[in-house]
């Protein structure tokens, strides 16, 4: 019932949100100023911890430094929202033009080996266009069909869910984290090939052990179960790094990392995934989502962490 009335409250922003799709950019951007005032000016959407986490992340930074990546921030926040919406009904050929890809031939030369590939990712700026990746594989990979996807964590409003999961098959399966273990069995089983994309900067879940690093200044718990279902099928591991060109065109490098995760020792990845993404968020801060409440959990580096990380 609960459901039911969601559906029926929240069909008029349905209508809304697929109007808004179809206008124009000049359009979309004039109504993300807008939002962004409000957001930032008026209502002060989460600044709270936007300002603590930067800075905490950046002691060195002057107040005025930390205000200028604060705002860009939510200039950027703001225009994802509008850019994940526009994919409601953006074209192909437009989503090309807006959201390139550099070094793909990463992929299509472990599909070609017969690996399956694992996509590491994180929360930064415009990571929903990321799926787009399935329209720049070469011929070959196509033919080979591999299972392209991504895994997700469904949302609490089911209504929310269901619309965010039409946008984000777009251009790729969705797979809930509860079931991507057994989807990757299966795929094995039936001798199909992967490429799997993960959103692996998130703090484990309660009760869930990962690996803790220096991260942003931080004591940082990442998840690892990620590098474990690499490790498992000895995925090629390859890394989403995003850079905004300007408002609205992204370009995405894919990066390599390991080419055989089998062979790599117990954490290696996550470790390496974490420096990678810290090295990404110094680089450009304001790409990165800093509403998040990333350290509300703290947690303590284990004792021997100084040798290791010497």
């Amino acid at each position: 019932m609960k459901e039911k009335w969601q559906n029926v409250l929240l069909a008029p922003l349905a209508w809304m949100l697929h109007l808004l799709a179809w206008m124009p950019w000049w359009w979309i951007w004039l109504n993300a100023d807008v939002m962004y005032f409000i957001a930032y000016r008026v209502l002060g959407y989460r600044k709270r911890i936007v300002r603590k986490n930067l800075v905490d992340s950046f002691p060195n930074l002057s107040l005025d430094e930390i205000k200028r990546i604060e705002r860009q921030f939510y200039r950027n926040f703001v225009d994802y929202f509008f850019e994940a919406i526009k994919m409601l009904h953006i074209s192909n050929e437009e989503m090309r033009r807006h959201m390139q890809f550099r070094d793909v031939h990463l992929v299509d030369e472990a599909i070609a080996r017969g690996q399956s590939v694992m996509l590491y990712a994180a929360h930064t700026f415009n990571w929903e266009w990321l799926t787009s990746i399935s329209m720049w594989f070469n011929d070959s990979t196509l033919r080979a069909k591999p299972i392209i996807g991504q895994a997700y964590h469904p949302l609490e409003n089911a209504w929310f869910d269901r619309f965010f999961l039409h946008l984000r098959s777009r251009f790729s399966e969705c797979f809930p984290s509860s079931e991507v273990l057994r989807t990757m069995m299966g795929a094995k089983r039936e001798g199909r090939l992967m490429v799997l994309g993960f959103l692996s900067d998130q703090h484990p879940l309660p009760g869930h052990k990962g690996v803790i690093t220096r991260f942003l200044n931080h004591p940082t718990d990442f998840i690892n179960g990620t590098e474990a279902l690499a490790r498992k099928l000895d995925m090629t591991v390859l890394y989403f790094d995003i850079r905004k060109l300007k408002r609205g065109h992204y370009e995405c490098v894919i990066t390599p990392m390991f080419e055989h995760a089998k062979n790599e020792p117990k954490d290696a990845i996550s470790l390496r995934y974490a420096e990678m993404l810290e090295s990404f968020i110094h680089r450009d801060p304001a790409l990165w989502m800093w509403t998040h409440n990333r350290w509300k959990r703290p947690v303590q580096y284990p004792e021997n962490f100084q040798s290791q990380s010497k």
